[in-house]
Parts: C-alpha cells; structure tokens; sequence
C-alpha cells in the first residue's frame, strides 16, 4: 500500500456516522510541514462546533506529513497505525476537540 493508500484506508474505517458529519474538510497528504518538519499532522481550519454557514467557504484541510511519518516508523505495521492515529488526531481537531480531550481518548 503507498502512504496514501493508508491516508484513505483510515477514512475508509470511520464509523459511519462520523464519516456523514465531515462537511467540508479535505484530507490531503503533503511531505512535510516548512515551519516545523517534524509534525505528522495538522488541522487548518474552523472546528465544526464554532462554524456558522459554510455555503461558499473554502475548505478546512487536514494535512498528513508524509516524510515524518516514514521516518519515524519504518515498520509497515507501525506506519499504518500511526498514519492512522493522526487522521484521527486531526479529525478530533475538526470536531472541536483540544488537546487534553484527544489525549484522554488515546489519539495523541
């Protein structure tokens, strides 16, 4: 499977009802991030509990950091778990969640 094959094998494994509330987000794979390149992934964006109307709005994006991720787990097994862990880490972002909640639920 290549990086993006697993980029969207984990939103392909998203229960289904969170897979219907994304709405107008992109999910996009991207070497590296220039500001800090040791960052797997990031939210940009507005979190979905404090949007108002969305019709004609850009996108939020989630980026997922190709070259950390591969360099920090060599193992396939590793990398497709952690690829998926960030997906979801960024998700949680986009459904409004901070950083000590994304924690408590093991997706740091």
């Amino acid at each position: 499977m290549t990086f993006e094959d697993h980029v969207s094998a984990a939103l392909d494994e998203l229960p289904p009802q969170i897979a219907a509330a994304l709405e107008n987000v992109a999910v996009v794979v991207e070497d590296e991030n220039p500001e800090d390149p040791d960052l797997y992934g990031l939210y940009h964006g507005v979190p979905l509990p404090e949007r108002g109307d969305v019709s004609g709005q850009l996108p939020d994006t989630i980026s997922i950091y190709r070259i950390p991720l591969e360099e920090s787990f060599p193992d396939p097994e590793e990398l497709r778990e952690e690829i998926r862990i960030t997906v979801l880490h960024e998700l949680a972002h986009y459904f409004g969640l901070d950083e000590e909640r994304i924690a408590e639920l093991g997706y740091e």
